[in-house]
């Protein structure tokens, strides 16, 4: 599950909830309003990592807001990045979400960044979200690397459908280069207010049977923190877990 459903709580609480609906996985909200966020300390991220140990579970992913594809200079998105890939290595999180932004170049923003990837052993993942809502237009940012162990893209189950993709097609087009899955469901396409998985209009069954033969990360994606009028995260896990045990062999 995401830690965008607990907003600006913290990591143990988190964590407990996690393990209460049996995942095996967190996924960490990296924001100046969260217990982890950029330029935390090395004490402080060493302890978070030791906490996550404790109770026996991964970090499936460190869901960064660095924009890949936006417009400007290089420099600040590069740096964002390689804080991104440290914070990572040191917490002992294998992959980095990141978002497209724009319409401006990618490549050499992450080719800027491929040999810390490699050392570090972690994977950058670019959302299927804003201006590369769909799983063909993310895929363009990084599969010209050729190396979807270093750069893929995370697949955001609302936005390709409301951008028109069928997830067959979604699945079709990312190949080798799908490497995460975030859960969620919404109201419809014109009214995208987060409901808990099978709720909605989102095509979870369709996903689910996709992915059934996959092996990657599924996370819970809960908008708390832009819906803060939503119910508490455990009512959407309930259900997600109730999808996972139809489809998916859960890993978080």
């Amino acid at each position: 599950m995401s830690t965008l459903g607990m907003p600006g709580i913290p990591v143990r609480e988190a964590a407990r909830t996690a393990r209460a609906h049996g995942c095996t996985g967190l996924e960490l909200r990296v924001h100046p309003d969260e217990e982890v966020h950029l330029g935390l300390s090395g004490p402080a991220t060493d302890a978070v990592r030791s906490l996550l140990d404790s109770e026996n579970l991964a970090i499936s992913c460190l869901a960064g807001y660095a924009k890949v594809a936006a417009p400007g200079a290089d420099r600040p998105v590069v740096d964002e990045l390689k804080a991104l890939i440290a914070l990572a290595q040191r917490i002992g999180a294998a992959q980095i979400r990141v978002f497209p932004g724009g319409d401006g170049d990618a490549r050499p923003r992450i080719a800027a960044v491929l040999d810390e990837l490699r050392d570090a052993g972690v994977r950058l993942l670019v959302e299927t979200h804003d201006s590369h809502p769909t799983g063909a237009a993310a895929r363009s940012l990084v599969d010209g690397f050729g190396e979807p162990d270093l750069a893929a893209v995370l697949w955001d189950a609302v936005h390709p459908w409301r951008a028109g993709e069928n997830p067959a097609v979604t699945t079709e087009v990312l190949g080798p280069y799908l490497g995460y899955f975030q859960v969620k469901d919404v109201r419809s396409r014109e009214t995208p207010t987060p409901v808990p998985p099978g709720e909605g209009a989102v095509p979870l069954d369709d996903c689910g049977a996709l992915l059934r033969s996959w092996s990657g990360w599924v996370s819970l994606e809960w908008e708390k923190a832009w819906y803060p009028g939503l119910a508490p995260v455990d009512v959407p896990l309930r259900a997600a877990a109730a999808w996972f045990d139809r489809y998916v062999t859960p890993s978080g």
